[in-house]
Order: structure tokens, then sequence, then C-alpha cells
């Protein structure tokens, strides 16, 4: 995978190649967030008050949106006849036409064809983002980048949500998908242009990358993937569904969720370095079994406000998993791993939301429950990442 650096060389390159790679993966970020959180923001009240979808199809929607993360090995494929950033570019291109088709097919068929287009491109682009973090910042800088980017992107959520909040007052949904889409598309073209890559760089390891000694690495991402879609799926749904949020409420408490994760994000990719993955991904895991467990017995608007907040903030902590994978590494295998990742993260998750769906019909509880029993598994397993790996290289 041509021009792409190593962990381990991040400190060999020059502050300028450094420097054109972050503002070029910073800006893609805010392009990525912008589309991505308006058509979060905009397609359970989409879905409901135009498409007409029932829970048991919004649970297979969200599933088909899995089946790109699921198929992200392609990258590495794709990547032996396209730089990996200029993959990353066009990825963002895709996704913004994706949220653009979504207003116009307002049905079940309609919405799930543009939610995979849509999924093809972001998942794309976040498997080539964490790869190319990790290629181009050292073990010390990384967890801070992440957070870095983290920061930026709930900078850019709550742009889109006061947006929305603004225009859903005089444009129709399928104008704000437009908008929001629109965005990504002018930001893909743009970096098609760019090339920040350094010359110098070593190649990546071609091909799939599977190695036994990473299989932590992989069991974690397995679990986080898995708990996570439950929480995609079905935590906004339950606002609508079952708490009666209207999309001035959703969009108002995305907002606030981004204005806390705007300040937080930075400052845990910071604490990652200061107490190492194993202490971050424990207090992680703990929180989640209660959050989850929460969503299954609140009562009102506020208290399940404030669990998707306390949510987006834990959730935060799973960079930690990237960082660890990094200090255990081949330089060269970060690439091809990255990919490999997403396809292992996303083996439930292309399963649960249809499960969960028809959970859901049985008893909307269940399958928060499950989200916290994968909580608890999870705890269990972050239990063998070494308490010496802390601080780093």
């Amino acid at each position: 995978m041509s021009g792409d650096t190593p962990a381990v060389a991040g400190a060999e390159h020059s502050a300028v190649d450094n420097r054109r790679m972050l503002i070029f993966l910073v800006i893609l970020a805010l392009c990525s967030a912008f589309a991505f959180q308006g058509w979060r923001t905009l397609l359970n009240n989409y879905a409901v008050e135009v498409a007409g979808l029932s829970g048991l199809q919004m649970g297979l929607v969200q599933s088909l949106r899995e089946v790109p993360g699921f198929l992200a090995l392609g990258v590495v494929f794709l990547l032996l006849f396209i730089r990996e950033h200029k993959l990353a570019a066009f990825s963002i291109v895709i996704l913004g036409c994706g949220v653009i088709l979504t207003g116009q097919f307002p049905s079940f068929a309609g919405v799930a064809a543009t939610t995979m287009l849509m999924s093809f491109g972001f998942h794309y682009y976040e498997t080539l983002n964490q790869s190319l973090i990790l290629q181009y910042f050292g073990k010390g800088e990384a967890p801070v980048i992440m957070g870095r980017i983290r920061g930026f992107t709930a900078g850019a959520n709550l742009a889109v949500g006061g947006s929305i909040a603004l225009l859903s007052l005089w444009l129709s949904y399928s104008s704000l998908f437009i908008l929001v889409g629109g965005v990504a598309v002018c930001g893909g073209i743009w970096a098609l242009g760019q090339n920040p890559s350094s010359p110098s760089a070593p190649r990546q390891n071609k091909g799939i990358v599977l190695r036994s000694r990473y299989w932590l690495f992989y069991l974690l991402t397995f679990l986080s993937g898995a708990r996570r879609q439950i929480f995609v799926a079905f935590a906004v749904f339950l606002m609508v569904d079952k708490f009666g949020f209207g999309i001035t409420e959703v969009t108002l408490l995305f907002i606030a969720n981004n204005v806390v994760n705007w300040f937080l994000s930075p400052a845990i990719g910071r604490a990652v370095n200061r107490y190492g993955e194993r202490s971050m991904l424990t207090v992680e895991y703990v929180a989640l079994v209660f959050v989850f467990l929460g969503y299954a017995v609140a009562q009102t608007k506020w208290q399940v406000a404030a669990l998707y907040i306390a949510d987006h903030v834990f959730y935060n902590f799973a960079l930690a998993i990237k960082s660890y994978f990094q200090k255990i590494a081949d330089p060269a295998d970060i690439a091809p791993s990255m990919a490999a990742s997403f396809t292992i993260n996303h083996i439930g998750a292309v399963i649960l939301p249809a499960l969960g769906g028809y959970l859901w019909m049985i008893d909307y509880r269940i399958p928060f429950v499950g989200a916290a029993a994968l909580a608890c598994v999870s705890l269990l397993m972050s239990q063998f990442i070494p308490l010496t790996m802390r601080k780093a290289e």
C-alpha cells in the first residue's frame, strides 16, 4: 500500500509531513461528521414520519448499514490500485452522495438502499482514517491525535445540529439531506486533489493480515462492535418511539452531547497515555454496564437523554483499543489490520440490529440488557492487557 508510514516512523517524518497529513485528516473528519451526523439526526424522524418504518424495519435498515463495515476487508484489495489517502477522499464523496439521496426515496427499500451507499463511504473512510493516524503519528502522539480529531468531530456535529434545528423550520427533509450530504461531496472532491503522504514512507504489507498474537485486539474489537450497534440501532429509536422525542428535541440532545464531547474528547486521548489502556477500558466497560441497564429501566425523557450523553463520553475511551494495537503491532501490519478489524467489528453488527428489532417487538428492554451483558464480557477480556503497558514509547 503505497505512501504509508509505519507507526514507529512517526517521529522520523518531518513536522511538515505530519502537519500536512493532520490537516488532511481533520478536514475529512469534519466533512464526514457533518454528513453522517446530519443523516443520524434526521433519519429516525424521517423514517417514522415520512417513510413510515416500523421498529422491525428500522432494525433491518441498521443491519444493512453494517454490511459495508463487514466488507471493510475490501479496502485491502482496493489499495492495490489506489493510494490510501485518495481512497479516503473518494469514500467521503460516496458518503455524501448516499446522504443526499436518502431524502429522495421515502420508503423502506429507498432508505435501505441509500443507507448502504452512505455506509460504504463512511466505513471505508473510517478504516483509512484510523490506519493513517496510526501510521503517521507515534505511540505517544496517536491517542492524542485521535482525541483531538474526535473533539473536532464533536464541534462539527454541534454545527450541523444547530443548523438542522434552525433550518428544519423552513426546509423539508429532502433539502436538509441534500445540504448536509453536499458538504461531504465538496470536501471529498477537494481532498482528491491533495497529496498529504510522505514520499519516503515505507510500504505497508499487502493482502489480508491476521496474526494469532493480535487475538485480544480482535476480540475487544468484536465485542465493541456488537455492543455499539445495539446502541446505534435502538437508543435514539427508543427516544422517538417510546418517549415521543420530536426532531427538535433529538437535535437539541445531539447539540448538548457534542458540547460535552467537544471538551472531553481531547482530554480522553491524553488520559490514555497517562493511565494506560487497561485502566481506561476498565472504566469504560464498568460504566457501560450501568448505562445500558439504565436504558432498560428509564422512565423519563431526562433520564434517557442523560444516559445517551454518558454513553458517548465513555465510548470515546474505546480509542484505547487502537492505541493498544499500535503498541503491539508490527508497523507494516497497520493498514491491513485496520481493514481486518473493521470486518471483525461488524460480524455481530450485521446480525444484532435485526435480531434486536425482533426482540424489541417482544420487549424493548431486551436489546439493552443484552448490550450490558456484552459490556461485562468486554470488562473481563480487557484485564488481559498488561498493566505494564502504560506510557507510550
